[in-house]
């Protein structure tokens, strides 16, 4: 008899752990998106950030690479799209949207572009499709998709 207390005892103390063990799991898990959300410019708002966003990287795009603050413009543009994408990624509302997925292609050509082209001017191309891409996730966004 008391074998058998012994073994369901330590049963009960296992799924306890365990238990534990996924609960804080969780907890951990909401709280490092949450410390995100508040560490980022990005105001929570899906529909405000994404037309921010868009708004903003246009005008850094359609600077012309001569112009006084062009490096700082490109230098705020690449950290305004780490916080887009850090903020709404990992949103299952949000990042299953197709304004989201325009939005991400258009934020990752964007992102690459200084990244592997760094004090390169925009090419024209580019510039087209990533307004293109802009305009359309703005529209999107508005419509509530």
């Amino acid at each position: 008899m008391t074998a058998v207390l012994h073994r369901l005892f330590k049963r009960l103390m296992g799924a306890a752990v365990a238990l534990c063990l996924s609960l804080t799991l969780l907890l951990v898990s909401s709280t490092d998106s949450a410390e995100a959300a508040l560490r980022s410019p990005m105001s929570g708002d899906y529909v405000n950030d994404t037309l921010e966003v868009v708004n903003s990287l246009k005008e850094t795009i359609a600077l012309p690479q001569d112009s006084e603050g062009h490096a700082s413009a490109e230098s705020e543009a690449v950290t305004l799209i780490t916080d887009y994408i850090s903020v709404y990624r990992n949103r299952t509302n949000v990042s299953n949207l197709p304004s989201f997925t325009t939005m991400q292609t258009a934020l990752n050509s964007l992102a690459g572009h200084y990244k592997n082209s760094a004090n390169r001017p925009i090419p024209e191309k580019l510039k087209n499709r990533l307004n293109k891409e802009f305009e359309e996730a703005g529209r999107m966004v508005e419509k509530g998709s």
